[in-house]
């Protein structure tokens, strides 16, 4: 009867640790959120470098336990593995390594080639400062407002950046949000840019690039640095590592470094960087009227992004000869989502002509939003911090 009682007890005490016993239905719902961002991943092929460590992030920081315990094993737990992995994040020091790799990776050429390109990139910031207007309006404090505002310029490592800077608490919902609208680019895109569109000015052929120096290559990242760090100096965490990593590119004597920063790195930072995020998510901080005002107000940043850049190159265009239009598809690439908006402009483009091939042009106002985007948020953080 005693070794009975015993054995009962202590299958209670376990009980007590388990995730059945301490589940709850937002548990649930996060879980089943997780598996969601996994099936779009692998079924739907949405993004599945970002969506699948996210996914699986969702469903490692959505496993219910004894949080009184003290087991040091939650992402919010001081001195836990996934809290130290999640400092990466808290203090932002994954999204410069982020962009870095960025900039290891992109040809800058379409944008050295066609400065004026420059201009469809700050013109897709709109929808930054449009939804920061809202946010206000909605009662957002305004360091939450710019945090959640940044959502508009479709990048990630920058709205972690922001947010870990100015709203610390809500970065989660910030960060899932700003992720998923960049892997539902090719869905919300496309109907937007046929809406700002004719079918006159779909097929609008531009003139090839001239071609690019090795030396305007290299002369751009640091004039680059130094003209928009000496503006906006808030902006060096990710202006200088994206400038650096270019650097590295085109210098032509760091080219292991480059690719170290291009692949394995940017590799390594990604998987940590969005099993983390996802992680960050859980239910009992994540499920919240807040989480849902964030992720409409970065759908409508996101929506007022990609439609200023198209609706900025019809009005661009009335004052262009006539040889030299741009085609307005390249529009919504002014978003920062690389090289994913250029894509969508290339294969729209194609849909309606298919021999007008828009990728290597949509690529300048694309990383001119990679640019723009860091600008931005250097801008509020300057104006809020």
């Amino acid at each position: 009867m005693v070794l009975a009682n015993f054995f009962m007890e202590n299958l209670a005490e376990f009980w007590k640790f388990t995730g059945f016993a301490n589940a709850t239905w937002e548990h649930f719902v996060m879980l089943a959120v997780g598996l969601f961002f996994i099936w779009l991943a692998i079924k739907k092929n949405f993004e599945p470098m970002l969506l699948v460590p996210i996914g699986f992030g969702i469903l490692i920081g959505n496993i219910p336990f004894n949080t009184t315990a003290g087991l040091e094993i939650g992402i919010y737990e001081e001195g836990s593995v996934l809290n130290i992995l999640y400092n990466g994040v808290s203090a932002g020091w994954y999204p410069p390594l982020i962009f870095l790799g960025i900039g290891a990776m992109t040809d800058f050429s379409a944008l050295i080639a066609n400065p004026k390109l420059m201009l469809i990139g700050a013109a897709a910031q709109f929808g930054i400062f449009g939804a920061y207007m809202v946010a206000l309006a909605l009662h957002f404090a305004p360091d939450q407002a710019a945090a959640i505002a940044i959502i508009g310029g479709a990048d990630g490592p920058t709205a972690i950046f922001l947010s870990s800077k100015l709203a610390p608490n809500l970065m989660g919902a910030i960060a899932v949000s700003a992720y998923s609208y960049m892997a539902l680019v090719p869905v919300i895109q496309p109907p937007l840019m046929r809406l700002f569109t004719t079918k006159k000015e779909r097929v609008i052929r531009m003139k090839p690039a001239r071609a690019v120096s090795q030396n305007e290559k290299i002369v751009f990242p640091i004039v680059g640095l130094l003209l928009t760090c000496f503006v906006v100096p808030t902006g060096l965490p990710l202006l200088g590592m994206l400038f650096f990593g270019n650097l590295l590119r085109e210098s032509g004597v760091t080219t292991r470094l480059a690719k170290t920063a291009s692949n394995a790195l940017t590799d390594i930072v990604t998987i940590l960087l969005g099993m983390t995020v996802g992680a960050s998510t859980q239910a009992t901080t994540f499920l919240t009227k807040e989480t849902i005002f964030i992720f409409l107000l970065g759908f409508m940043a996101f929506i007022i992004a990609s439609s200023s850049g198209v609706l900025f190159v019809k009005l661009f265009n009335i004052f262009l000869p006539k040889d030299k239009k741009i085609n307005p598809l390249i529009g919504n690439a002014g978003v920062s989502a690389v090289p994913m908006s250029a894509r969508i402009s290339n294969n729209l483009g194609l849909e309606y002509d298919p021999s007008n091939y828009l990728l290597m042009h949509a690529m300048g106002p694309n990383v001119a939003g990679v640019i723009g985007s860091a600008v931005a948020a250097g801008v509020l953080l300057g104006f809020l911090a």
